[in-house]
């Protein structure tokens, strides 16, 4: 008796178009209400979609948030994409455009959002760090690099230390003091602590 295979049958394939949506959303949420008031129904209502759509993608709420911040905008930029004014102040105050401010503020309160986190979840510190504090340090590295290239600064200066005097101070603004970083706050941070650090004194003209 001849048996005939029998094909295997295929479920629907699993439709990914939404999830950009789904995880901005889940950002949104989270810097609004922190990871412990934050539900997926919100992030459903949030990004229009079905509670099962986002359940169907992530299995829990945890889930979700790990994808959300390692799917954050990072700036990874090439040392030649980056402004060169010829001085680090230059270099550090030509970062500093409105959308820069804003994108990097939202990025503080979504890890606000996370702190009850953290401790708990390496996956999600690590992400955090790879999304939030590390593109910042490492355009900063980048610049103290190039001053110690033209002579600007010292060679032996603790770079890796320096570069997180920025990202550091911002997050504990944020998390802590709860104040926004704005452009007063970081050309402070730039002209009383990171330039003196490195043996630059500003000048008149550097008042901007």
């Amino acid at each position: 008796m001849e048996t005939q295979a029998l094909a295997p049958k295929l479920g629907r394939k699993r439709d990914h178009t939404r999830d950009p949506e789904i995880l901005e959303a889940a950002l949104d949420v989270l810097a609004e209400t922190g990871y412990d008031r934050m539900t997926v129904d919100m992030v459903a209502a949030r990004a229009k979609a079905g509670k099962a759509t986002v359940y169907r993608r992530w299995a829990s709420k945890a889930e979700l948030v790990v994808d959300a911040v390692a799917c954050m905008k990072k700036v990874d930029v090439e040392s030649t994409a980056l402004p060169d004014t010829g001085t680090l102040r230059g270099d550090l105050v030509a970062m500093m455009k409105p959308h820069t401010i804003v994108d990097a503020e939202k990025k503080l309160r979504v890890m606000a959002g996370l702190v009850s986190m953290l401790a708990e979840n390496p996956d999600l510190a690590e992400a955090v760090n790879a999304a939030i504090v590390e593109p910042r340090a490492s355009i900063n590295r980048m610049f103290l690099r190039r001053a110690v290239e033209r002579g600007e600064i010292p060679a032996d200066c603790d770079i890796e230390h320096l570069a997180l005097v920025a990202p550091s101070m911002a997050a504990y603004r944020v998390l802590v003091l709860r104040k926004p970083v704005d452009r007063e706050f970081l050309l402070r941070i730039i002209d009383d602590i990171l330039l003196p650090a490195v043996g630059i004194r500003r000048t008149a003209a550097d008042r901007v």
